[in-house]
């Protein structure tokens, strides 16, 4: 186990413009060295009310680290071995729906896959997992913070298909408009996967509290980066209030949800 004071139940892994612990009073940051290498960047420790956050910034504090370079098996990893048994993950995403407008914020049920050269599984040998994404996402947690955000007034999405890509560019139109065309997903990203994934090998819950950000170029509206930013500074007020109100709702232990048990009759 990783050399902290107590166990920590909950992580907020903060994707594009979530970089600084501010939610909480911090008591301790962590170096952890893990198998896989070092963690994206240090781990803060700190409690929120009555809860002890593990909050880590997915790409980096300043966003140092592109998509296709995240370490998300020491990120995983090292979440695990602090205890963490629910993490919720923003980040930031294009909409490929009229419908999900920037601003919004949806909480994807499914994903599919389009990256190339990740790191997928904890379980390359001699030991075999064939772990089950039926359902990839903390049902029990979909329903908490789908809650929570309705209170609060947020325009929210509660199911959609979440298309991850490799990056670090952006998609061309062809591709954009067969990702909305054929594949019939709703938003695209370049982070989920693998980290849904070896969350789900770790028997953590996870869930996607994804802040859409603009249409991706099958809108005839190219994408850059200046816009993004601007849209994604706004979202960050949003994520902010959300994660503020879901904190204090979310148990530690997984009592309604199966993410606990994925390992079941998964491993060879």
């Amino acid at each position: 186990m990783l050399s902290i004071d107590k166990s920590v139940g909950i992580s907020i892994i903060g994707g594009t413009g979530i970089y600084d612990p501010n939610l909480f009073k911090i008591e301790q940051s962590i170096n952890p060295h893990t198998p896989y290498g070092p963690t994206s960047d240090a781990i803060i420790i700190g409690k929120f009310e009555n809860q002890r956050i593990a909050f880590l910034p997915r790409h980096g504090k300043g966003h140092r680290i592109p998509p296709h370079m995240i370490n998300y098996q020491a990120n995983i990893w090292a979440l695990k071995e602090l205890g963490v048994k629910r993490i919720i993950a923003p980040s930031a995403v294009g909409s490929l729906d009229y419908e999900i407008k920037p601003g919004d914020v949806m909480l994807p049920d499914q994903f599919f896959d389009l990256t190339k050269k990740r790191a997928y599984t904890f379980y390359d040998g001699p030991k075999v997992c064939h772990i089950s994404v039926a359902d990839p996402f903390c049902v029990d947690m979909r329903n908490i913070v789908s809650n929570c955000i309705n209170e609060l007034g947020i325009r929210v999405h509660t199911k959609g298909t979440y298309v991850c890509i490799e990056g670090p560019r952006f998609s061309t139109r062809a591709e954009s408009k067969i990702y909305r065309d054929v594949f019939r997903a709703n938003i695209i990203g370049m982070t989920l996967v693998p980290e849904c994934i070896l969350a789900r090998e770790c028997e953590i819950c996870y869930l996607s509290v994804s802040t859409i950000t603009d249409y991706d170029v099958w809108a005839d509206q190219p994408v850059s980066s200046r816009e993004i930013i601007e849209t994604l500074n706004k979202n960050v007020e949003t994520t902010r209030r959300i994660l503020e109100k879901v904190i204090t709702m979310i148990p530690e232990e997984q009592n309604n949800c199966s993410c606990g048990t994925a390992l079941k009759d998964a491993v060879l």
